[in-house]
């Protein structure tokens, strides 16, 4: 397909008259003002591509509304390839519009969802041929169209020339390709890209495994979809929305309906919304007599009749029509309900004033606790975001429940408002609300990222009870969690208090937890709290993994301290672990740097004794994840997938 002609063929004269004639005028009062007019135009050009005529189509174009935000997000709304590409030629007529970055990524997005491979191609040929100016295109895009279309020779292709390119490539290639693999049924290659994540690196992230757990599922392998699952907090990664749905609908569907029901159960106390796929699965669980534990969820499923339609009626006949009839004008034509986009909604509330509040007001929008949770996400400014939720509050059908309460608490701490998020909180107290473990762990985290030890401090002493009773683990996470932010903050004494405090609780520090704290001090130059933590990882029943001992040498090498990283380095071989490449150059470089010839030469011995290639890199990292966790979700993964294959 020629992708030229998407490009106007008008003169530069021609194209400016065009233009003067489109803009030149009255601007919009405000953002909100635009954004509703865009979104009519959105439904409008919506409706017009699900038209069997198309007719009004070159007359919706025709206007000063239409430009890259509108083209894209009507583009993503094609009900097909066909439309898409018929709309973009028809805007080969509109004369004043150029296509951007956004739009031609859209259609590239549409031509790879429908398996049109050879126009995708086509376009991104055209990219590359510098056709459409200030266009790019990076190899993650290309990877991601490429799988949606179900290319695996493109995708690797793409991912070879990405990894000559780059030092290090994301996480989210290895998700991409694992995925792929997976679709295809190709177990060990999924399996083998996983290996290859852990052993070059990357850190996976909850989308990885969300593809191990919809793998693992795919295959009856369900107990160990939930063994994968249940490990996740112990690495620091969040589970969820989907991974729970995918869970709960493939033990409902097994018939297993109470660990179905523990999978609602966590999913609730963890506050997160049931998604509406989920709704014939949880109905089938309510007939086999799960009535109360389904209920709830059920009823939040339930349409919102408030929320009208949009509707276009084709003009198929003659004959008189119902008048009275109200939707039935629909019936033979096409319905959708309005186009909504949360976060350029949020954007266009930015600057938040009289006006662009009479204007909301004005259009009568539904307010739900989803669409108020998904809006408050996109705020950038916390003041805006607490206008907009004192505002909501007042508005008729609406009130605030723990769900947009948790996530304005959480936006306001990650901006530093602890006397607001405090505020909030004395609320919570009132209203007898609970809140969920991860919000009070987020607050915590995110007083970390303003800087404020104290406010933490605060959250994790006098308002922990608010989530109800703490598991000995959860405990542990939380721990973690404050001392992580007290090393942000600097304050080391606060830090070594919290830490006693949390053992003579009975609360054991994990692995990764002591690698953070020993990481912090080291860097601090603080040798001898370094020494003494080691020590307590050993009396703690705690087995260090060669990762420790990496974060160790590598901070005594960082402070100058060779002599020390050496002695830790003699402990590691002693422990029969091995440090990776880079750990071993950099221990070398060090010790060479400060005229220790003779233990630099025991190094190279040493490695050069064990007749074993080093790893490229250990596993693991501070705070989050170590190398045993990571090995465990492989053996767990690789064992499934190769006793399906026997």
């Amino acid at each position: 397909m020629n992708f030229k002609r998407f490009l106007p063929s008008t003169s530069l004269f021609n194209h400016l008259t065009q233009q003067a004639r489109f803009f030149v005028g009255d601007p919009f009062p405000n953002k909100l003002t635009l954004y509703l007019r865009r979104a009519e135009l959105i439904d409008s050009i919506r409706l017009a591509l699900r038209s069997s005529s198309g007719n009004s189509l070159p007359s919706l174009l025709n206007t000063r509304l239409l430009d890259s935000f509108v083209v894209t997000q009507a583009l993503r709304c094609a009900p097909s390839a066909d439309s898409a590409l018929s709309f973009m030629e028809t805007l080969k007529t509109v004369t004043h519009f150029e296509h951007s970055q956004n739009t031609l990524h859209a259609l590239a997005t549409v031509l790879s969802k429908f398996k049109r491979n050879a126009e995708l191609k086509s376009l991104i040929g055209a990219i590359f041929a510098g056709k459409f100016n200030n266009v790019r295109v990076s190899f993650m895009n290309l990877m991601q169209w490429y799988a949606a279309a179900g290319d695996l020779d493109a995708v690797l292709s793409t991912w070879d020339e990405y990894r000559r390119a780059e030092k290090r490539v994301c996480t989210e290639s290895y998700n991409i390709v694992m995925h792929l693999y997976v679709q295809m049924s190709k177990n060990f290659e999924a399996v083998e890209v996983f290996h290859r994540m852990i052993n070059e690196g990357a850190i996976p992230n909850c989308r990885t495994y969300t593809v191990i757990i919809e793998h693992l599922i795919s295959l009856g392998k369900l107990d160990s979809a939930r063994e994968v699952f249940s490990m996740m907090p112990l690495m620091r990664i969040k589970q969820t929305l989907k991974q729970f749905s995918v869970l709960v609908e493939a033990f409902i569907g097994a018939e297993r309906f109470d660990e179905a029901k523990s999978f609602l159960i966590e999913m609730k106390d963890d506050g997160k919304f049931p998604s509406r796929t989920m709704r014939p699965s949880l109905q089938r669980m309510k007939e086999a007599g799960y009535v109360e534990e389904t209920e709830e969820f059920l009823r939040e499923m339930l349409p919102d009749e408030r929320i009208g339609n949009v509707g276009y009626c084709e003009d198929s006949s003659d004959e008189d029509g119902d008048e009275d009839g109200g939707d039935d004008g629909y019936v033979d034509g096409i319905k959708l309900k309005p186009w909504l986009d949360p976060k350029a909604l949020a954007s266009a509330l930015k600057q938040w004033n009289y006006e662009v509040v009479a204007t909301l007001e004005s259009v009568n929008f539904v307010w739900t606790t989803r669409m108020v949770c998904k809006v408050l996400r996109n705020f950038n400014s916390a003041e805006t975001a607490w206008n907009f939720f004192c505002w909501v509050a007042s508005q008729p059908g609406f009130t605030h429940d723990v769900y947009t309460v948790e996530r304005m608490i959480t936006l306001l701490a990650r901006h530093g408002h602890a006397e607001m998020v405090d505020k909030l909180l004395t609320k919570v107290r009132m209203e007898g609300m609970r809140l969920s473990f991860s919000t009070i762990r987020l607050l915590i985290d995110f007083y970390g990222i303003s800087k404020n030890a104290d406010a933490a401090l605060k959250v994790f002493q006098d308002d922990r009870a608010l989530c109800g009773a703490i598991s000995k683990f959860n405990l542990m996470l939380l721990y973690s969690s404050l001392l992580r932010t007290l090393t942000k903050c600097r304050r080391n004494q606060d830090a070594l208090d919290v830490l006693e405090e949390m053992i003579l609780n009975g609360i054991v520090p994990d692995i990764q937890t002591f690698s953070g704290l020993i990481y912090h001090f080291a860097l601090q130059g603080d040798i001898r709290t370094v020494q003494k933590l080691f020590a307590l990882v050993r009396q703690s029943g705690v087995e260090p993994d060669a990762y420790i001992y990496k974060v160790i040498i590598q901070a005594y090498c960082k402070c100058q301290r060779a002599a020390l990283a050496w002695r830790v380095f003699e402990d590691m071989m002693n422990s029969n672990l091995m440090p990776d490449f880079a750990t071993k150059e950099l221990l070398l470089k060090s010790l060479w740097n400060e005229g220790r010839r003779r233990e630099a030469a025991a190094v190279e011995e040493s490695c050069d004794n064990r007749n074993e290639v080093l790893p490229l890199v250990l596993r693991g990292h501070i705070w989050t994840v170590s190398s045993a966790d990571l090995m465990r979700v492989y053996n767990i993964y690789a064992t499934s997938c190769k006793s399906d294959t026997a």
